[in-house]
């Protein structure tokens, strides 16, 4: 358990300074299947492979993780 609660701090740590430093993923919500509708003041986002590709990513690093600490 506490190899976990360190692993998430650190992962969120990097997130916080990638996000700090400036970092832009800028075609990450734009991704061909994500829905954008704009009607007057009316938007709606729906990122659907954005999405699906976060979960494809953090799949794989939990796999690699889970690998390595065995």
């Amino acid at each position: 358990m506490g190899k976990w609660l360190i692993f998430f701090g650190i992962i969120l740590i990097l997130i916080g300074i990638a996000i700090q430093s400036g970092v832009r993923i800028n075609w990450l919500g734009k991704l061909p299947g994500d829905i954008s509708y704009v009607s007057g003041n009316t938007r709606i986002y729906i990122p659907i492979t954005t999405s699906i590709l976060i979960s494809i990513v953090l799949s794989a690093l939990f796999y690699i993780f889970r690998w390595l600490t065995r």
